[in-house]
C-alpha cells in the first residue's frame, strides 16, 4: 500500500506567499519610483519626453528578455538561486539610480536593473505556485502580485512627492533601496525549493516537459498577446501620467501625486480580486469583462478635465481591471497552461513577451508621441491596447478547475 499523503503545509504556504508578495511589491516600488520623480529628473538633467519614455522603456525591454531566460533557468537550478541574488541586485541598483549624471548613465543602470527584476518576476510567480494549494492558486497568485501595484504605483507617487520636500530625487532612490536588502535576508531563511517540498510530502517529482511544448499551448500564445495589450495600457499610464497631469492638466505636484496614486491602489485591489474571481467565474469570462471595463473607464478618463476626485475614481477603476488582467494572465492562466516542470519557463515567456512590447516598446512610442504631437495623445495608445485585448481573450480556453469537467490540479512537482 502507498503511504498516506501528508497534510498540506499551510504554514509554509502563507509565509512564502507573504514574503514573495512583499518582494514583488518592492520590485514595483524600485521600478516605478522614477515616474513621479521624472519631472525633477528631466529638469535637473536637461531631458525631454522622448528621453523619459526611453528610460522607462529600456527597463521593460531588459526585464522582458531576462524574464524569458531566467524563468527557464530557475526551473533547472532552483528558485532560491535566482530569487535571493535578484532581490539584492535590484535593490542596490535602485540606489545606484540616484548616482546617475546624465541620460546614458541612467539608461545603463535601469537596463541592468531590468535584468535583476526580470529574473525575480517569473521565478517568484512559480515559487508562489509551488507553495500554493490548488484550490487557492488564483487568489494566492493575485495576492502575491498585488504588492507591485500597491508599492510601485500606489505608494510610490506619495512617497516620492513627500520625500522631495526634504531631499533631492537622488536620495529618494537611495532610501527606497534599503527594504529589499532586509527582505532578501528573510527569504534566505524561509523559501524552499519545490523538489524538497514534494519529497517531504511523500511524492516523487514530475518529469519535466520539453521547452518547445510551451508554444503548443493556445493559452500561452494568447496570454502573450493579451499581456502586451494590458501592459501597453498600464505601463504607458505609469510612465507618462505624471507629466500628463502636471503639463497638460496643470495640476500641482501634490495633486498629481494624489491622482497618480489611483493607478497603484486600483491595481492593488484588482490584482487579487480578478484572479480570485476567476477561481469562481472562470478565467476566460473574467479576462474578457476585464478588458471591456478597462476600455470604458479609460474613455471616460480621457474626457475628464482637472477634477482631482473624478480623475482618481476613473483611473482607480480602469487600472483595477488592467492590472488585475496582468495578474490573471501571468498567474493562473499561464500556470495552468504550462507543461509539467516548466511553470517558471512558461511564465517567463508570457511575462517577457508582454514586457518587451508592452513595457519596453510602448513607453518609448508614447514618449515619441508626446514629444511630437502632445502629451495628451498617449491616452489613446492605452485605449487602443485594451480594445485589442477584448478580441484576443475571446479565444482563450477555459482552465479554471471549477469550470472544467473533473477539474482539479495536482500540486507542482507531485506525480500521481
Amino acid at each position: 500500500m502507498a503511504e498516506p499523503q501528508k497534510a498540506w503545509d499551510t504554514s509554509y504556504e502563507w509565509k512564502a506567499v507573504t514574503l514573495l508578495g512583499l518582494g514583488f511589491g518592492l520590485v514595483g516600488l524600485d521600478r516605478w519610483i522614477i515616474a513621479p520623480l521624472l519631472p525633477s529628473i528631466i529638469k535637473d538633467l536637461g531631458l525631454n519626453y522622448q528621453d523619459a519614455g526611453n528610460i522607462i522603456g529600456i527597463l521593460g525591454l531588459s526585464w522582458g528578455i531576462f524574464a524569458i531566460l531566467m524563468g527557464g533557468i530557475s526551473d533547472r537550478i532552483g528558485r532560491r538561486k535566482v530569487l535571493i541574488p535578484a532581490i539584492i541586485g535590484f535593490s542596490l541598483l535602485s540606489g545606484f539610480s540616484g548616482m546617475a549624471t546624465g541620460l546614458l548613465s541612467l539608461i545603463a543602470i535601469r537596463a541592468v536593473m531590468g535584468f535583476t527584476e526580470g529574473s525575480f518576476c517569473p521565478t517568484s510567480f512559480a515559487a508562489t505556485n509551488d507553495a500554493s494549494h490548488p484550490k487557492r492558486l488564483g487568489i494566492n497568485q493575485g495576492l502575491q502580485q498585488c504588492g507591485f501595484a500597491l508599492f510601485g504605483l500606489g505608494l510610490a507617487p506619495i512617497i516620492a512627492t513627500q520625500l522631495l520636500k526634504f531631499v533631492s530625487w537622488r536620495w529618494v532612490f537611495v532610501t527606497v533601496a534599503i527594504p529589499g536588502l532586509i527582505l532578501g535576508l528573510l527569504m534566505y531563511f524561509v523559501i524552499r525549493e519545490p523538489e524538497k517540498r514534494a519529497t517531504a510530502a511523500g511524492h516523487a517529482p514530475i518529469p519535466k516537459g520539453k521547452w518547445a511544448e510551451i508554444f503548443k499551448s493556445r493559452n500561452i500564445l494568447l496570454s502573450m498577446f493579451a499581456l502586451f495589450c494590458a501592459m501597453t495600457g498600464v505601463f504607458v499610464l505609469s510612465a507618462m501620467l505624471p507629466s500628463y497631469l502636471t503639463d497638460y492638466l496643470k495640476l500641482t505636484p501634490e495633486r498629481m501625486g494624489f491622482v497618480a496614486s489611483a493607478v497603484g491602489f486600483g491595481g492593488f485591489v484588482g490584482q487579487f480580486a480578478l484572479p480570485g474571481l476567476s477561481d469562481v467565474l472562470g478565467r476566460r469570462v473574467v479576462a474578457v469583462l476585464g478588458f471591456i471595463g478597462a476600455a470604458v473607464m479609460l474613455y471616460l478618463f480621457i474626457q475628464t478635465g482637472a477634477n482631482d476626485t473624478l480623475l482618481f475614481a476613473e483611473l482607480f477603476i480602469a487600472v483595477f481591471f488592467i492590472l488585475g488582467l496582468v495578474a490573471l494572465l501571468t498567474g493562473p492562466i499561464a500556470t495552468e497552461a504550462a507543461p509539467a516542470g516548466l511553470i517558471s519557463s512558461a511564465i517567463g515567456i508570457v511575462v517577457g513577451a508582454g514586457e518587451i512590447f508592452g513595457g519596453g516598446a510602448a513607453p518609448s512610442i508614447a514618449g515619441w508621441v508626446a514629444q511630437h504631437y502632445g502629451i495628451q495623445y498617449i491616452l489613446y495608445l492605452c485605449l487602443g491596447g485594451v480594445l485589442l485585448g477584448i478580441v484576443v481573450c475571446l479565444f482563450l480556453k477555459e482552465t479554471a478547475p471549477k469550470k472544467i469537467p473533473g477539474g482539479s490540479r495536482k500540486p507542482v512537482g507531485v506525480a500521481a
